[in-house]
């Protein structure tokens, strides 16, 4: 209190000395002239003395506006004792204060209706109230939260000349030389009671003793009988008709932790609000204007967000479970660690999106755009990405596990270490995609575009390639066995180390392919083209090589089985370094 009591004094000290400057005669007399330097003369108060004026009427406001608080929640003589849970509800008709509602009223508006509340003001007020503990904050609560909803309804706007409460504020404030019109009179003062509210809900969700007792729905409490509530949205488009963004302006940084479960905020602007850990499950926002809004933490599950703007949003730890976001723009969006659990991004925009650690499990991203996204450890299992443009993203570590890629650009992505078991990959494209050490168990890549496309130390058990163009790809110590690579173009790849043990490989093309040190054991190579192949320190045994071309391949100390069958085999004429134990047994000598 001290401490608070000095800041009071010096600002009052900075105030007199500014009002002795103004009152100072503008001539300086002969020893004035003595005194100061020639040509220099008493100046106006400067804006540091403006500045201390500004911040003496705020630290003045907001002691003035609690006695106020203070005094709209006094009942009237021998009624404390009747104060109980159930008379909260009525206050206005059956509980009786000393300040009746329509004295509290006007003083609501000529305490509220000159200018929107600054973040300070609300900071120290609330301070002030919580630990005066001179204000039952549920009393308090609910005679403002009676006249936020008669303000909503029009009640102090339309009432009668002789009885308009906005009207009357203003002849106030002309009659101090204040000019203001009469819809900012009363929009300034429902946004600021608006605020106060938000607040006091705030609070009260963070103490056990008032969760219950104070609850605050700015849009209505939603009910059956009419899903969506509109309330809000009315005020918006009310306090965006004297400028557009009016409402974010004022009221955007107080939407915190707020309840607006259920509201009906389509085509709404809301740009730069902050919504964080506020619940928004089951609204509807469709069309309505994001941008930048911080919605972190937040709850917006079952909420439709489909063609909204929600580019630069911060999202992050948000759960958005089951939420439209069809054709929505969320570029530049950060949804790190977001829920997006079987939602809605059909076609939506998540170019240069930050998407690590979210959990897409089941989410429509059909034809979707995550171009440059950041995906890295999200999980995408059993998700729809048919056709989604994914090229240059980060999917490191990602897992795709029975999600559907077909016809997906990949081009490009960063799909090392990711987990793609049973994954639908075929029709998609793979140029220079880094899928190393991925692991791609029994995925279907049958006509992908792999040119280029990095697949060294990766799993591809049970895998199948029908059609799959992987000419000059790295393979290297790739685990293949099992795969079914039939007819699959693998001519000039580097598959050195490669585990291909009892793959189908019929009528695979090999041709200059670099198969040093790869397991070929058990493997089908009927009719497979391997001239000009190196085959140098493979293992060949237990193959089936049934019509394979070996012409001009490298079989130095190659590993074959002794009841290997080489009938049909073709080009051994012309292979090269064929182990002198191997021209015996066929008689090459």
């Amino acid at each position: 209190m001290s401490t608070y009591l000095s800041q009071v004094w010096q600002l009052l000290r900075n105030y007199v000395r500014g009002t002795s400057l103004q009152e100072m005669p503008k001539a300086t007399s002969l020893e004035t002239e003595a005194v100061l330097p020639l040509g220099k003369n008493i100046k106006e108060p400067d804006k540091s003395v403006r500045l201390a004026q500004d911040n003496l009427q705020e630290y003045l406001y907001s002691p003035r506006l609690q006695k106020s608080l203070e005094k709209w929640t006094v009942p009237k003589n021998g009624l404390t004792s009747q104060m109980d849970d159930r008379t909260l509800g009525t206050l206005s008709t059956e509980f009786c204060f000393k300040v009746c509602d329509r004295q509290m009223h006007e003083e609501i508006y000529d305490l509220l209706g000159n200018a929107a509340l600054k973040p300070e003001i609300v900071k120290q007020l609330m301070e002030l109230v919580v630990t005066g503990q001179k204000i039952r904050l549920e009393l308090l609560f609910g005679r403002l939260e009676d006249f936020y909803r008669r303000w909503c309804q029009g009640e102090f706007i339309d009432g009668t000349p002789d009885d308009n409460l906005p009207q009357k504020t203003k002849l106030k404030l002309a009659a101090q030389n204040i000019a203001i019109g009469l819809r900012q009179v009363d929009i300034y003062t429902g946004l600021n009671v608006l605020i106060l509210l938000l607040e006091l809900h705030r609070y009260a969700q963070g103490q056990d003793e008032l969760k219950q007792k104070i609850k605050f729905y700015p849009s209505a409490q939603p009910d059956t009988d009419n899903f969506f509530t509109s309330q809000l949205l009315r005020i918006i488009n009310y306090s965006d008709a004297l400028e557009i963004g009016n409402f974010s302006s004022i009221v955007g940084q107080f939407l915190k932790g707020g309840n607006f479960r259920g509201a009906y905020l389509g085509d709404a602007n809301l740009t730069g609000a902050d919504f964080s850990g506020a619940d928004l499950s089951l609204a509807y926002l469709g069309d309505a204007n994001l941008t930048g809004v911080n919605f972190s933490g937040a709850n917006l599950s079952g909420a439709n967000l489909g063609d909204a703007n929600l580019s630069g949003a911060n999202l992050s730890g948000a759960n958005l479970s089951g939420a439209d976001l069809s054709s929505t723009n969320l570029s530049g969006a950060n949804l790190s660690c977001a829920n997006l659990n079987s939602a809605d991004l059909n076609r939506a925009d998540l170019s240069n999106t930050n998407l690590s650690r979210a959990d897409l499990s089941r989410a429509d991203l059909n034809r979707a755009d995550l171009s440059s996204t950041n995906l890295s450890h999200a999980d995408l299992n059993n998700a729809i990405l048919f056709g989604a443009n994914l090229s240059e993203a980060n999917l490191n570590s990602v897992s795709l596990s029975h999600a559907d890629l077909c016809r997906a650009d990949l081009s490009g992505a960063d799909l090392s270490h990711a987990i793609l078991n049973g994954t639908n990959l075929s029709d998609t494209i793979l140029f220079s995609t880094n899928l190393s050490n991925a692991i791609l168990v029994a995925a279907d890549l049958s006509y992908a575009k792999l040119n280029g496309a990095k697949l060294n130390n990766a799993r591809l058990n049970g895998a199948m390639f029908l059609g799959a163009d992987l000419s000059g790809v790295d393979l290297s110590r790739v685990i293949l066995n099992e795969a079914d690579l039939s007819g699959v173009i693998l001519n000039d790849a580097d598959l050195s180390g490669a585990d291909l043990t009892d793959a189908i490989l019929f009528g695979t093309d090999f041709s200059y392919a670099n198969l040093n040190n790869a397991n070929l054991s058990g493997s089908n190579l009927s009719g497979a083209i391997l001239n000009g192949a190196d085959l140098s320190h493979s293992n060949l045994s237990y193959a089936i090589l049934g019509g394979a071309d070996l012409s001009d391949a490298n079989l130095e100390e190659m590993i074959w089985g002794k009841k290997q069958q080489w009938e049909g085999v073709r080009g051994l004429e012309t292979a090269v370094n064929v182990p002198e134990a191997l021209k015996e047994e066929l008689g090459l000598n």
